[in-house]
């Protein structure tokens, strides 16, 4: 008979490496500190709404044609986001003391992961004034500086309005928390092919982006928050393909189109 070698419970035990303990401190703490009181202090409340991608893409591939650099999909949502908060002020503001404060300058947060799963959002600060052909260094300006430790409170704390991008995710829709004393952020989810009415009464295929809003209910009721989440699906949905031309044609071709 063949010797039995499978290891006892105890030697397979014995194998298992110790439990990894983090401790919530620092950093992290301060950031474990800072969610439960955003969900402690607020009224958060999620709506979820999908955007057809088919014009955003067009427009990329307009800017191929005429020799700009087509922007990422990512930069093109974040301009669409500042142009529609100017819209609606309600929802680019802070409320504390019991106050509500609008905003004039869009002070954009951007969600940004850090080794050992931690997490900033700091403001790109008057984001209205940045340009799409400018928006990607912006933006990778923040990054470099928030990985590498240079962001001042400043920074950290001056974003009136914040979006947190999940979209090389398999995760459509998710209920961020909010960034407090902000009263609203915006989860960007990723793609998927839906089927679609089209003009003609019959159906087509469409890729459509998952967006997220929560926002406090103390500040912002139901209804404003679902007409800025519906002007944007607009905007995004709607977008000519030479929308950015004018923001675009002062930024070096890039045949790669990143």
């Amino acid at each position: 008979m063949p010797l039995d070698t499978q290891p006892s419970a105890a030697e397979r035990a014995a194998r298992r490496p110790e439990p990894r303990e983090i401790p919530l401190r620092g950093m992290r703490g301060m950031i474990a500190t800072r969610m439960r009181e955003s969900l402690q202090s607020t009224a958060q409340l999620t709506h979820h709404a999908g955007a057809e991608l088919g014009a955003v893409q067009a427009l990329r591939e307009h800017c191929r044609d005429v020799g700009l650099t087509p922007p990422s999909v990512q930069d093109v949502l974040l301009r669409l986001v500042v142009q529609t908060l100017r819209d609606f002020p309600a929802l680019n503001a802070t409320l504390e003391d019991n106050r509500i404060t609008e905003h004039s300058g869009v002070h954009l947060g951007l969600a940004i992961p850090l080794p050992d799963d931690l997490l900033l959002a700091p403001a790109l600060f008057d984001a209205q004034a940045i340009e799409l052909g400018a928006l990607s260094g912006a933006r990778r300006d923040l990054v470099e500086q928030a990985r590498a430790g240079k962001l001042g409170v400043r920074e950290l704390t001056g974003a009136t309005f914040t979006v947190s991008n999940l979209g090389r995710s398999r995760v459509h829709y998710f209920t961020p928390i909010l960034n407090v004393p902000q009263v609203a952020i915006l989860g960007i989810g990723g793609t998927e092919a839906k089927v679609v009415p089209d003009d003609a009464g019959g159906v087509r295929a469409a890729e459509v982006i998952g967006l997220s809003l929560t926002f406090d209910h103390r500040a912002v009721n139901g209804s404003p928050a679902a007409a800025f989440l519906d002007a944007l699906c607009e905007r995004v949905e709607t977008l000519a393909p030479e929308a950015f031309d004018a923001e675009l044609a002062d930024r070096p071709h890039d045949p790669s189109g990143s």
